[in-house]
């Protein structure tokens, strides 16, 4: 697919989608959206300038590519292969996007699908956030045939700061597992030397420039450590949605055979964070459940 100005579905205008799909339409695509919640694709509309439409289907309808970016398994596929769902109503030769954190069965399954359909299917979960997507500085991990990642690339140009095809379908989504898993690790050890710091008396501000330039540094180390001390939380990514996905990756690492102990333990810290209420709260108010 060329960079020509192209005919988008996107379907999800939450605080992912929304500004992905504003990037679209200030690079020069014609944007329709769909939104379970007929407002809020609304409110995009009038935001944006693109068009909102009633159903999946009638997004989709004569659109060269078609992203989502909902909420789960069911959600995506409802929007997908439901009633009014966007896979029947797809030209063929279109390309489907699934920006959605969700299982890699599902995302096996789209694929299955859309080849059944004459479609190209791309699993294709991002991170970076809330920030990342209104930056259009998102990092994107692809999962699918080359033909179809070949199609879906210039059109997520628009909202990228990376993409990078990793593999055949499924592949988006267990590579986002593996951030998934490499992010819970470090956050439980950040959260247990802050804690450490704070019970031996030291400045945290002081610590902080002094192992922040060594080996103990990370991004979440160098954009989170003084938000925690001063306990804030309110940095987007929620601990309701790291649950969903340490889910599905305990759930694919029962498949395949890895063992996840940290990730298993680390799950089961953030069940404590939920149950004191700090579902909604973002994945660095791990530290909350250590005493100071």
């Amino acid at each position: 697919m060329s960079e020509e100005k192209l005919r988008i579905a996107f379907i999800g205008t939450g605080v992912m989608g929304g500004p992905m799909a504003g990037h679209l339409v200030r690079a020069g695509h014609s944007v329709t959206v769909y939104n379970r919640t007929r407002a809020k694709a609304d409110a995009w509309a009038s935001e944006y300038g693109g068009t909102a439409a009633a159903t999946p289907a009638e997004a989709a309808k004569d659109a060269d590519a078609v992203l989502a970016c909902v909420g789960n398994d069911d959600d995506l596929a409802q929007v997908t292969l439901g009633a009014d769902g966007a896979f029947d109503a797809m030209k063929k030769g279109a390309v489907f996007v699934d920006h959605t954190t969700v299982s890699a069965r599902i995302a096996r399954r789209l694929a299955d699908e859309a080849d059944a359909r004459g479609l190209l299917s791309v699993d294709a979960p991002v991170s970076g956030g809330e920030s990342g997507a209104q930056a259009g500085k998102l990092s994107i991990m692809c999962g699918g045939s080359d033909a179809a990642f070949a199609a879906a690339e210039p059109v997520m140009r628009a909202y990228a700061a990376r993409i990078v095809h990793i593999g055949g379908p499924g592949a988006g989504q267990t590579t986002k597992m593996v951030n998934q898993i490499a992010i819970a690790g470090v956050l439980q050890g950040l959260s247990e030397a802050l804690r450490f710091a704070q019970a031996s008396d030291l400045d945290t501000d002081k610590v902080f420039e002094a192992v922040s330039g060594g080996a103990a540094a990370s991004w979440q180390m160098l954009n989170r450590w003084g938000t925690m001390a001063k306990d804030e939380f309110d940095f987007g990514f929620a601990v309701d949605w790291m649950r969903k996905d340490l889910g599905l990756a305990l759930e694919e690492a029962r498949i395949n055979g890895a063992t996840l102990p940290v990730a298993a333990l680390v799950d089961q810290f953030y069940a404590e964070v939920q149950k004191a209420g700090g579902g909604r709260k973002d994945t660095s108010s791990l530290v909350t459940r250590l005493p100071k």
